[in-house]
């Protein structure tokens, strides 16, 4: 009977030059980062000027901080949902969920032009829409683990 040692495993998976955080990390994460972002492009526009009230004709209302905290983390995990169900129907799924992210953004646009506000509100309104487009679209996107 002969002992032998076993063969040294060998692991041919590719090192990594990072720790990959998992997918639902780094979208959480990019909530998070939308929020921070789209807080403190309100507070630049509020120092500028902006006094945030709009009206249209249902009234007249303030977006303030916490409107604009609410309206970004409910829109960033339905956002985050439509993307899911997309990649798990589609294997284009994330291309798609980008064009339609985008059109919500232009869309978004929209409603600012319609509603009567300062020109500094409307700048600093567009300014919080396309911050919060731009840090979230990336951040979903990239993150394909």
């Amino acid at each position: 009977m002969t002992l032998t040692a076993p063969a040294p495993a060998t692991d041919s998976t590719p090192v990594r030059a990072r720790a990959s955080v998992p997918r639902p990390r780094r979208r959480a994460l990019g909530i998070v980062a939308a929020l921070v972002v789209t807080l403190a492009v309100w507070l630049v526009g509020h120092l500028a000027g902006a006094d945030y009230w709009i009206s249209d004709s249902q009234g007249t209302v303030r977006i303030d901080a916490l409107v604009t905290t609410q309206v970004t983390v409910v829109l960033g995990l339905a956002g985050w949902g439509v993307l899911a169900l997309l990649e798990r129907l589609s294997r284009h799924g994330t291309t798609a969920w980008t064009v339609l992210a985008t059109l919500v953004v232009v869309a978004s646009l929209v409603p600012i032009l319609l509603v009567d506000a300062t020109t500094a509100t409307r700048v600093a309104l567009t300014a919080v829409h396309l911050a919060v487009g731009a840090v979230l679209i990336p951040a979903f996107v990239r993150a394909r683990c």
